[in-house]
């Protein structure tokens, strides 16, 4: 195994800081503090970030074809002007349940934003279960709802030949995979893929790398790990100096760079004087050999 390097780049602490995503254009890391209500934006160039506040829990955002952001906004899918500052409801989902929020989402590799909701959480990890359900948002702004009975929706990442959609619901720690139908955005045959270890604790946030295997945020886990699809095994652990490791994504000039994000929520004085990062941005670099 390789030597890692490990930065912290962004040392603001997030509440929860969450759905990392590299945008090329800007040279730049997009990324959410969910109970902080902002979408953040930090310049690998300049080291500033740039941010815009919004009235309700921001729980992912992605990246629009024509420019700025859709963005997952209390119960409701809505499109942001980063210029403008400006927050338009697409459509709002599970409406029969108030206390629910969305959490993690993603776009599929057809331009589909898959985000899946969960119920207000009581403190970390603590919530009524089974409130969530799986959406897509489709580009024409119909939603679908794949399946109901989540407690935290949450990691989502597609295979590199896009047939099989992987998938994180916290409280099974369990990384699941799907058959996916690219055509239609269609998900079948569930099963589980990786179970993660006591010490993994509770995984969050996921992505893929150009090898084909994924890489999952351990929330309390303080890592990242590295697992391959193909055997179920895991085959790498990046620790970070934080426990509250919650998202990652691959970024920067080459896409040679992983960004992870962390929270602060939920910790008193004494762990946040062990763990000052604790909601900060990190960038780990040299993960496999061939880097």
């Amino acid at each position: 195994m390789s030597s890692v390097k490990i930065e912290c780049v962004v040392s603001e602490n997030c509440k929860i800081g969450e759905s990392p995503v590299w945008e090329e254009k800007e040279s730049s890391l997009v990324y959410v503090d969910i109970s902080g209500k902002k979408i953040c934006r930090w310049n690998s160039f300049t080291k500033q970030v740039q941010s815009v506040s919004v009235a309700a829990p921001v729980s992912c955002v992605a990246l629009r074809k024509s420019g700025d952001y859709v963005v997952t906004l209390g119960a409701r899918f809505a499109a942001l002007k980063w210029k403008d500052q400006s927050v338009t409801t697409i459509v709002h989902v599970d409406k029969d349940k108030p206390n629910n929020r969305f959490n993690d989402g993603k776009v599929d590799p057809a331009g589909r934003f898959f985000a899946g909701t969960m119920a207000e959480e009581i403190r970390p990890a603590v919530l009524e279960r089974r409130q969530g359900a799986l959406y897509t948002l489709f580009p024409d702004h119909s939603v679908v709802k794949h399946f109901d009975q989540v407690d935290i929706s949450n990691g989502l990442d597609w295979s590199l030949d896009h047939k099989t959609f992987f998938y994180i619901d916290s409280l099974s720690y369990s990384v699941d995979a799907f058959d996916y139908d690219l055509q239609t955005g269609k998900i079948s045959n569930r099963r589980s893929m990786y179970k993660l270890e006591k010490e993994e604790s509770i995984p969050d946030g996921m992505c893929i790398d150009t090898e084909g295997k994924l890489w999952v945020a351990c929330y309390d886990g303080g890592r990242v790990i590295r697992l391959d699809p193909e055997t179920g095994k895991r085959i790498q652990t990046v620790k970070l100096p934080v426990d509250k490791t919650t998202s990652c994504c691959f970024g920067g000039k080459d896409y040679s760079e992983m960004y992870v994000t962390s929270a602060c929520q939920g910790m008193d004085d004494e762990s946040f004087s062990r763990q000052p990062q604790a909601g900060g941005i990190f960038k780990v670099i040299k993960l496999f050999p061939f880097f």
